[in-house]
């Protein structure tokens, strides 16, 4: 259930520097996590980076592909500090919350500490995408256990 507002119980960013690799691991993990549990209307999902690449990092997209899941068409997107102030929680993938944050932030945020997966051998980006999957799991698992109106 959203509550009386309109908005979504939570709003969740994932945010890492180039919006590359783990951030766009989280946020297509979540928006599947969104589907299975068909909690659309109660979590809403943003991603970016402060400084964002030019495209998904190709290794992230092979390894992403094995679990059929596609970010060969994702954009990686900056990550406005108008948006950032608009969540509940921030998670960073292992880039301190304070270089991403603005100062006037006062939310939750959380370093899953994740190595990067940029130029790392594909057995090394299959086991960052799988510590990523359970992250996310675990973090709708405790999102959706919250009573809606906790607020």
């Amino acid at each position: 259930m959203s509550n009386h507002n309109g908005r979504p119980d939570h709003r969740v960013a994932f945010v890492c520097v180039q919006n590359a690799g783990r951030s766009q691991m989280a946020a297509a993990f979540a928006a599947r996590e969104l589907d299975r549990r068909n909690a659309g209307d109660r979590v809403e999902i943003v991603t970016g980076g402060t400084r964002p690449a030019d495209r998904v990092h190709g290794v992230v997209v092979e390894a992403m592909r094995e679990v059929d899941i596609d970010l060969g068409g994702r954009t990686p997107r900056e990550v406005t500090p108008e948006e950032l102030r608009a969540v509940d929680l921030v998670v960073t993938m292992g880039c301190s919350a304070s270089d991403v944050c603005p100062a006037t932030w006062n939310g939750e945020s959380r370093d899953w500490g994740l190595d990067d997966p940029h130029e790392r051998p594909i057995e090394d980006v299959r086991a960052i995408r799988d510590e990523i999957e359970g992250r996310v799991g675990a973090l709708f698992d405790e999102l959706l256990s919250e009573p809606a109106d906790a607020e």
